[in-house]
Order: structure tokens, then C-alpha cells, then sequence
């Protein structure tokens, strides 16, 4: 059996499509499942139980000796989200309580961290373990994957095999239900759809023209990949940067997806939300010679190649992966 937290949500679902495309077929999908919005991301895939989040503790005491493997994806990733109360449940508790019984019944771990943790960059974007208790996420989502990977760090115990990835931009696939969470590339889309033309946020940092704000935005198929690759390479614990390794601005993911929409270019830059705006980061690129070094060859879809994969094969269509 293969474990998956956050199984409904974007990049938990994708991840247990690809392992369907593996044959593994024996999943343990953990979730809440009482949003009815996420449950499609779970329709077609080959599942063998479905495990509520708070129950799973008692279910993984009684089936350990079946687990082959762990992948921990669920969280709570609002980046709006100031109650630190929920990030503690279910970032940090939850999560130490699954290291710990990954020790327990030596079961080999992934968990998702994330690029909030780097806050600004002031420190780079260099997933070097010596530079994480230094960081300062701006939110507390990020603060709150930056205390687990500093307490991961701090443990004398770990499972046989584990490793943290700090997702960079993910977009692609089986976000539909994120809202105001989604990826720039699906607001885009739906925007270009509804209106014939789109907006993008000004920018108020005099260092970038607007339009040029940069991420490093990685195709989740990419991310699911570097998945399968740790489940089956088990080697060189550590804490590891998940992107293309590229940056590229706002204006090249809007003109890329006008151009696989088939529609002329129009874009309208407006405000960035007052909210946001002292904690927005202008520009992020993973360094990725860690992940390389431990024998990750295969190809990052470019931003051209990602956007016209998931506009015509899945937003268009309204398909999941």
C-alpha cells in the first residue's frame, strides 16, 4: 500500500493518478473528505481506501505492516490565512506525529515543504539545510513549513529514507477548486475565457516594470515525477527545492496562455491587493543542482511547453489529469 495525505487536493490527486499510471493501485487516499468540490479529483483513480485525516492515526496502527511508502502532501496552503491555530494542527502537529510513526514503522517519507519559506530571498533560494533556520517566510502558511523543516532538522531519528520538497509555483491539472489559491496560469484562463482579456498585478517594487515580477513556476505532471523518482531511488535524505529551476515573468505565462488560448493578447495591470502587498515576493528561481546531484536527469517542461499541455489538454476540455 502507498499512503497519500491530501489525496483530493491538486498536487496530492495528480501524484496518485501518476502512481495509477505506475500500476500501483493498493492507495491509501487521507483526507477530509467533506468538501464535494475536491471529491472529482478522485473520480477514475484506483483507490483501495479512503481514510478521514483524524482517523488516520488509528488506521495506520492497524495496518502499518502493508505500508511500502508515504507520501505527505496535505496541508493547509493558504497564503491569506492568519489563524496560526490551523497551521499548527495540521502543518506542524500532524506532521510530526507522521515523521514519528514513519520512525516507528520504518516506513519511508516525502512531505511537502514550500518556496514561502524563503520569504523574500533574502538569503537566496539555495535549499542548503545550514540556511533554513535563518529564513523568514513572510506569512504564516510559509512559517509554518519552516518550523517543520527546522524541527526535521533537529531530530536525532528520522525514517530510513525521507525527503522534504519545497514547491516552487505549481500549476497544471485538478486545481479548480482553489479559488483565490489557484495557479496565475488558471485565473488567467478563466479571466481570458469570461472576458477576452486579462489582468495582472501592477508592480510597486521600483525594481521591476509591471509585468516582470518573475517565479519559478513548475508543471505539476514535473513535480509528480520527482515523486516516483524518491519512492523509488531511497537514498540522500535531505530537504530538496522542487521547481524548473527557471524564472519567468507574469507577462510571459499571460502572452503563453492567450497564445494556447488562440487569442490576441490583452492585458490590463491593476492594484496588487493591500493585503498581500507588503508580503508579495517579485522573484523566485529554485536552485536545482541538489536534486540533480543524487541522479534526477529527466527534463522541467518550460513554461511555453507546461501552459499549452494544461490549457488545451485540460482547462479547455475541463478535464482532470
Amino acid at each position: 500500500m502507498i499512503i497519500v495525505t491530501g489525496a483530493t487536493g491538486f498536487i496530492g490527486s495528480c501524484l496518485i493518478s501518476r502512481l495509477n499510471q505506475e500500476n500501483f493501485n493498493a492507495i491509501i487516499a487521507v483526507d477530509d473528505f467533506s468538501r464535494e468540490d475536491k471529491l472529482a479529483n478522485l473520480e477514475g483513480k484506483r483507490i483501495l481506501e479512503r481514510v478521514d485525516r483524524e482517523e488516520f492515526f488509528d488506521w495506520l496502527d492497524g495496518n502499518y505492516h502493508e505500508i511500502e511508502f508515504l507520501f505527505h502532501i496535505g496541508a493547509r496552503t493558504d497564503t491569506t490565512e492568519f489563524d496560526r491555530s490551523i497551521f499548527e494542527h495540521l502543518n506542524v502537529e500532524y506532521s510530526k506525529k507522521i515523521w514519528q510513526k514513519c520512525i516507528e514503522y520504518q516506513i519511508p517519507l516525502v512531505y511537502a515543504s514550500s518556496a514561502a519559506t524563503y520569504g523574500l530571498g533574502e538569503l537566496g533560494y539555495d535549499d542548503n539545510e545550514s540556511l533554513i533556520p535563518q529564513l523568514k517566510p513572510l506569512n504564516p502558511y510559509g512559517e509554518s513549513k519552516n518550523e517543520f523543516d527546522n524541527w526535521v532538522l533537529e531530530q536525532e531519528r528520522h525514517p530510513f529514507f525521507w525527503a522534504g520538497l519545497k514547491f516552487f509555483n505549481v500549476y497544471g491539472p485538478n486545481e479548480y477548486h482553489k479559488s483565490r489559491m489557484a495557479s496565475v496560469i488558471y485565473h488567467a484562463f478563466c479571466q481570458i475565457q469570461q472576458k477576452g482579456s486579462m489582468k495582472l498585478f501592477r508592480s510597486h517594487n521600483p525594481n521591476f516594470a509591471d509585468g516582470e515580477q518573475m517565479r519559478d513556476f513548475i508543471y505539476v505532471k514535473d513535480v509528480v515525477d520527482v515523486f516516483v523518482f524518491l519512492m523509488h531511488h531511497r537514498r540522500n535524505s535531505g530537504i530538496y527545492n522542487l521547481g524548473s529551476g527557471k524564472a519567468r515573468t507574469f507577462l510571459d505565462l499571460a502572452n503563453n496562455t492567450f497564445r494556447a488560448m488562440d487569442i490576441t493578447s490583452q492585458i490590463e495591470f491593476v492594484d496588487t491587493p493591500e493585503d498581500i502587498r507588503d508580503k508579495y515576493q517579485y522573484y523566485t528561481q529554485a536552485t536545482m543542482s541538489k536534486l540533480r546531484s543524487i541522479g534526477y536527469s529527466q527534463h522541467f517542461k518550460s513554461l511555453e511547453e507546461g501552459i499549452e499541455d494544461y490549457v488545451k489538454n485540460y482547462l479547455t476540455p475541463g478535464k482532470y489529469l
